[in-house]
């Protein structure tokens, strides 16, 4: 069994991005800059906000991030992304999400200009991805592909399911994992709640892409002897042993699923890393051009 490890691969790339950024610099070009809007203060979103900020530090980026109270309007979120579509220094933003319950996500994801999307959320960038167009990814997705590409698992020809059908991770995945490319070129099943027989399928899978949000769930009877397993979740669960009085669990019962497989991701230090990871490779793209061309 080989362990992946995310935050060897993700400190590895943010070093080559950093050595890009400063060869760009030095040819005069400005450096990348990425915002980030936060609404609110819910923990784990100041936790993610806070690695993304350190992040843009280790690549060279200039990063600004945009503080907005919990009771902001629809209204008033939507004409701070207005600015940052607007503002010409801004290569790439995001908005942290979730968002408070009073403003809607895709209406604020539908506003962001696409060309600054470096989430990958946006409906022309998640079209472009599903056709093979160069597109920003999702950020998640994009990792997950990464550490199959770094790692040189095989995967054309393979069986792949994956776990969840959300638009952040499940549905892009998958698509990515179908696409004529390498990683990819894979026979591809999406799995859900309203899946008959989901032990069966997941028992001839070559690779389980596992992103349901649910601790544990994937048990050593669900798994293929020398199987892939990726772990997409994060789940807090309490733990009294922590000082922070929980700790994070993945999708997949690790102790007693990780000798049977051929490469698995632990929870933490696997995809995690990784996401924040391909945002930076996003930003640069957007810093260079190199997708949607500068007007």
């Amino acid at each position: 069994m080989t362990l992946i490890d995310g935050k060897k691969v993700a400190d590895e790339i943010k070093q080559e991005i950093a050595a890009t950024v400063e060869k760009m610099v030095a040819e005069g070009k400005k450096r990348p800059h990425l915002a980030a809007i936060l609404v609110g203060h819910d923990g784990g979103s100041e936790t993610y906000v806070a690695h993304k900020v350190r992040a843009c530090e280790q690549c060279g980026f200039i990063s600004t991030l945009i503080r907005m109270e919990d009771d902001a309007t629809e209204a008033q979120l939507l004409e701070a992304v207005e600015r940052l579509n607007n503002d010409p220094d801004v290569d790439g933003f995001i908005v942290q999400l979730p968002l408070p319950k009073h403003i809607s996500e895709q209406k604020v994801i539908e506003a962001i200009d696409y060309r600054k999307d470096v989430d990958g959320f946006h409906p022309i960038n998640v079209g472009r991805m599903s056709i093979g167009l160069p597109c920003y990814l999702s950020a998640t997705p994009a990792g997950i592909i990464e550490l199959l590409a770094r790692y040189e698992i095989p995967t054309k020809g393979k069986h792949c399911v994956v776990l969840g059908r959300s638009n952040i991770v499940g549905k892009p995945v998958a698509s990515l994992m179908m696409q004529k490319h390498i990683p990819g070129d894979a026979t591809v099943t999406v799995c859900h709640s309203a899946t008959v027989n989901l032990k069966e399928i997941c028992r001839e899978a070559d690779i389980i892409i596992a992103a349901l949000g649910q601790p544990g769930f994937v048990t050593a009877d669900m798994v293929k002897p020398g199987a892939v397993i990726v772990d997409v979740g994060t789940t807090r669960v309490p733990d009294a042993t922590r000082k922070s009085g929980f700790r994070l669990r993945g999708d997949v019962d690790f102790d007693n699923v990780a000798p049977l497989c051929s490469y698995i991701t632990p929870v933490p230090g696997g995809v995690g890393p990784m996401t924040i990871c391909s945002l930076m490779k996003n930003t640069l793209l957007a810093g260079q051009g190199a997708i949607y061309p500068r007007n």
